[in-house]
């Protein structure tokens, strides 16, 4: 009887073991499926505010389309100055890190969310996106996506929203430009630079003033109606040509050029803010450079306003799409803009196109204003070995490897100038 018993129990011990090795291969193939179901794309990732060596390209997992969203294969992304604050955490109220950094993209719609209407797998659209952008694919709602024209390549679709639709609300929305009036425009060879600058075409008899680096005055020179070094004394070579100054100031600079701007403002001018690239100095966020730049902006007063009958504004297109819901008015806008495309009165002007693992060497390029017009990361472009070496994980644990100072002197930068 105890030989059976025990008998009984070896049995019941051998079962146990065939069918938990059953169940863990049953759990391992399980695993592989959901694994294979998952699919990953490559995107930028910010991993914390800092300097360049903050970036670099993941691969993640890819997106699903929420109800009323959009699912984008990206095939270009804009790179703008804001995105340079972004990375050192020099805004108001940053996002948790890690991110993907990027705000407006253009590619072709790949599916469609529950209840979206208007728009076709297939269709050619550009975008603006709360963040997420520098990616292979991208989510973002219907209301913020439109069709581009036939004949508009997807780099001029990635820097067409940010740029014209900021340079055209603030001109006609904000500052109500007229046919005879003056603008005074900062970073004329920038990409809402040179958007302000074609816009201004568009209204008889607009005389545009423009500050840019000198290297830039060659290439620009066509655009403006006068152009003044970005070190220069441009109030008094403004009222040089004209005593009573401007009618319109647009300001992406701020600190002292905040007063300089309201002393050119002619009666009822409008004077608006719509960056503050001056606080951006070195690669990291730099309290001293926010300090200065903070105590030499103009102390407003509204008496003082009042009296000289001038108009202070600020003007924030990523805020006034994501946080005061406006984006019905933006697109009105840009269904105006689309049709000054359509006649060949705008068009965007792209400086360089770059690969995802070169975004370091471009945001460099743009931070040292070195750029005219637009830069874009091409999602589709090769790397050249050099910079791919440095902006992509290599490590099998994906940890970052700080750079060396210094490093980013040394490395050529080789974008495809267009």
């Amino acid at each position: 009887m105890a030989k059976e018993g025990a008998q009984r129990a070896e049995e019941t011990e051998q079962m146990i073991e065939k069918e938990g090795g059953k169940e863990a291969a049953e759990s391992s193939a399980g695993g592989s499926l959901r694994a294979a179901d998952t699919k990953e794309m490559r995107a930028v990732v910010l991993s914390a505010f800092g300097g360049l060596n903050k970036l670099r390209v993941s691969k993640k997992a890819m997106p699903e389309p929420q109800e009323g969203e959009l699912k984008i294969r990206v095939k270009a992304c804009g790179l703008n100055f804001i995105d340079l604050m972004v990375r050192q955490g020099n805004i108001d109220n940053p996002p948790k890190t890690p991110l993907v950094p990027g705000f407006e993209c253009s590619g072709i719609v790949e599916a469609l969310g529950d209840s979206v209407k208007g728009f076709e797998i297939g269709d050619r659209i550009m975008a603006f996106v709360n963040y997420n952008a520098w990616a292979e694919v991208v989510c973002t709602p219907a209301e913020f996506v439109y069709k581009i024209p036939d004949d508009m390549s997807f780099s001029e679709a990635a820097a067409f929203p940010m740029n014209f639709v900021t340079a055209y609300m603030m001109l006609f929305e904000v500052a109500n430009l007229r046919e005879g009036m003056s603008v005074l425009v900062h970073s004329a060879g920038g990409g809402v630079g040179q958007a302000v600058a074609q816009l201004c075409s568009t209204i008889p008899n607009v005389t545009v003033f423009g500050t840019a680096s000198s290297f830039k005055h060659e290439a620009i020179k066509d655009s403006v109606t006068h152009l003044f070094d970005r070190n220069a004394d441009y109030v008094q070579e403004v009222k040089r040509i004209s005593a009573e100054g401007v009618d319109i100031v647009l300001d992406c600079l701020c600190g002292e050029n905040t007063g300089k701007g309201l002393s050119l403002l002619k009666p009822l001018g409008t004077y608006i803010l719509y960056g503050s690239s001056n606080m951006v100095t070195g690669e990291t966020k730099s309290f001293f450079s926010f300090a200065k730049s903070w105590w030499q902006v103009e102390k407003v007063n509204p008496i003082k306003l009042y009296e000289e009958n001038k108009v202070i504004a600020g003007f924030s297109l990523l805020n006034l799409l994501f946080k005061q819901n406006r984006g019905g008015l933006v697109k009105v806008v840009m269904d105006k803009l689309l049709n000054l495309y359509n006649s060949k009165k705008i068009k965007p002007v792209v400086d360089s196109l770059w690969a995802l693992e070169e975004v370091k060497e471009a945001m460099q390029r743009i931070h040292d204003r070195g750029n005219i017009g637009k830069l874009i990361l091409d999602v589709e472009k090769a790397p050249t070995p050099l910079m791919a070496n440095d902006s992509t994980e290599t490590s099998e644990a994906g940890e970052e490897e700080e750079d060396h100072e210094g490093d980013n002197e040394n490395k050529e930068r080789m974008p495809f100038i267009q």
